[in-house]
């Protein structure tokens, strides 16, 4: 998976499902050229799963974000497997639930919380999914994804990087101090990676 791959577009049926091995897809939804990131999918997620609980058409774009790999099966196919062996589908499912939950609760965030914990939300999250402390971020992705103006984004980072949670390098950030990252983020992130971690049990 090449950075900015798109591997779905919003209101087409997917051809395939996509298993995420390494990388880094971020879930969007577009309206008038602003984009906003829902979810973050990296290794042992699946793009395109949500097609298995109702939905016909895509509702959001996806598009890799991080370079990587990822193994593909045609949405036939899979729902072949998924009928000769329940255990599939029963995962599939519970992945989704997860999903969706991290979905939902984005847009909660996004109204609730202040800029610096669905920062350091998201930086939490996307370096659970990418399975990596190294985050190849700009300042204008964050600020776009999420929302919020580059300057608060800056002014936040800089924060974070005063008090030793994060290095900042030309399009990479550094996470030095992970326990103190996750304190200063919202209840969003325990409630999401605890919603990946029962679906994965």
């Amino acid at each position: 998976m090449k950075q900015r791959m798109v591997l779905h577009e919003p209101k087409r049926h997917p051809d395939h499902v996509y298993f995420i091995e390494s990388g880094l897809v971020s879930l969007r939804i577009v309206a008038a050229d602003s984009i906003l990131e829902t979810a973050v999918i990296g290794h042992r997620g699946a793009v395109g799963a949500s097609l298995f609980v109702g939905e016909h058409l895509s509702t959001h774009q996806s598009v890799v974000l991080f370079p990587g790999s990822a193994h593909r099966i045609r949405v036939e196919d899979l729902y072949r497997l998924m009928t000769e062996c329940p255990g599939i589908r029963k995962e599939l499912f519970q992945y989704v639930q997860a999903l969706t939950l991290h979905c939902a609760q984005t847009g909660l965030c996004g109204v609730r919380h202040d800029r610096e914990k669905r920062i350091a939300s998201w930086l939490c999250l996307a370096s659970d999914a990418l399975g990596a402390d190294v985050l190849p971020v700009t300042h204008d992705y964050l600020s776009s994804a999420l929302g919020l103006r580059r300057a608060g984004v800056t002014e936040t980072l800089t924060q974070f990087e005063k008090h030793g949670l994060i290095r900042k390098m030309r399009g990479v950030l550094q996470i030095d101090g992970r326990k103190g990252l996750e304190q200063k983020a919202c209840g969003c992130y325990k409630l999401i990676s605890g919603a990946y971690a029962s679906s994965e049990s």
